[in-house]
């Protein structure tokens, strides 16, 4: 699993750092993400898929 995020498409609202701080931040001048970890722990990888579920703009993806 890898976590792939189109920081163009973000619209900052921070739901991924939100739900899963382990694997994602902000960005401290726009407020889009960054993504921590782009390969989760086995342990992260339900907090990741959550995230990216929550994601309103569609920004991020996971690739299998």
């Amino acid at each position: 699993m890898k976590i792939i995020a189109n920081r163009d498409v973000c619209v900052g609202a921070g739901n991924c750092a939100f739900t899963a701080p382990e694997l994602f931040d902000q960005d401290e001048n726009d407020g889009t993400v960054l993504v921590i970890k782009e390969v989760p722990d086995p342990g992260e990888e339900e907090s990741a898929r959550e995230a990216v579920a929550f994601c309103p703009s569609g920004a991020l993806t996971i690739d299998e």
